[in-house]
């Protein structure tokens, strides 16, 4: 068995991440993983667990909070929500 390098659990379970820097991550769940490994939103702080955006360097949930945090360079984003295939 291994241990959860989030929470502590011991379980036959557990699985492992490799980070794109090749670092091996070790998980009892997705949970864990997410906690550890998510980015967070460079605006309003929550876990970008979806696509989200990345604008100058910087991490955001979605458009709105790039645009919200970066003016200039946020602008350009769009969020694909309610947008139709023509």
């Amino acid at each position: 068995m291994a241990v959860c390098e989030v929470c502590g659990n011991d379980y036959y379970m557990t699985f492992q991440v490799q980070a794109a820097d090749g670092a091996v991550h070790t998980f009892d769940s997705f949970e864990c993983a997410v906690h550890q490994l998510a980015p967070v939103c460079g605006n309003c702080g929550c876990r970008v667990v979806g696509h989200g955006a990345e604008v100058s360097g910087r991490f955001y949930c979605g458009a709105h909070c790039a645009r919200t945090a970066d003016e200039r360079d946020g602008s350009q984003i769009r969020d694909a929500v309610g947008a139709h295939a023509s």
